[in-house]
């Protein structure tokens, strides 16, 4: 049951993420549902443990720290960047622009309500956690951090993609120095919800918005 939710949910969130792409539909309108529901047949399935091998409050000091440096260090290596690669600052800028009818507010409380969770509960809790128990040693974490880059690749956007691969490798980190989700899943927050509120590219509003 866990390896088949493993699959389904790595195909789902490749698909979802195909739809945002090819389709130019709303990051918040097909993930949200797609990452909610990943992360309640997590908890259905096999609800993973908040942190296992620190204190609860140490997990969520150290997320939140590591939340705020990762946003310093995306703002600085966006600012770089952004000056000789377009396609990176155009496709940053479509991306946190694609908000539709919601305010900057309402996506970042859909994102720490419902997205976030879905995806850290599922990833690095009921992923990470299956390969960490099967597997074993340096390879769980790091097979856990290569399937969920590539099941952002279908975004196709340079941004979620370098996303993925710099903080899905910081979250899995987090996730196996702890033992569970709370220090990724803060970190996760914090980080996303900065970038949402304060994105590191100039947003234009959108027409009728």
């Amino acid at each position: 049951m866990t390896v088949a939710l493993m699959v389904l949910g790595l195909v789902a969130e490749g698909i979802g993420w195909w739809v945002v792409s090819s389709r130019g539909r709303s990051v918040w309108a097909v993930m949200a549902p797609v990452l909610a529901a990943l992360g309640a047949l997590t908890l259905i399935v096999d609800a993973p443990s908040l942190a296992t091998d620190v204190d609860l409050g140490v997990a969520a000091a150290a997320g939140l720290g590591v939340g705020l440096v990762l946003y310093a260090a995306t703002r600085a290596f966006v600012a770089l960047v952004a000056r000789w690669w377009k396609a990176f600052e155009a496709q940053s800028e479509g991306i946190y622009g694609r908000r539709g009818s919601l305010s900057a507010t309402a996506a970042v409380l859909l994102s720490v309500a419902l997205m976030i969770p879905g995806e850290e509960l599922f990833w690095r809790g009921l992923f990470q956690g299956e390969l960490e128990r099967s597997i074993g040693g340096l390879l769980a974490p790091v097979l856990a951090w290569g399937c969920f880059v590539l099941a952002n690749v279908p975004s196709a956007n340079l941004a979620i993609v370098a996303g993925a691969v710099v903080g899905g490798a910081v979250w899995v980190g987090l996730a196996a120095w702890s033992g569970g989700v709370l220090a990724s899943l803060v970190c996760h927050a914090v980080w996303t919800a900065l970038m949402l509120r304060f994105p590191p590219v100039h947003v234009a509003p959108e027409e009728g918005s």
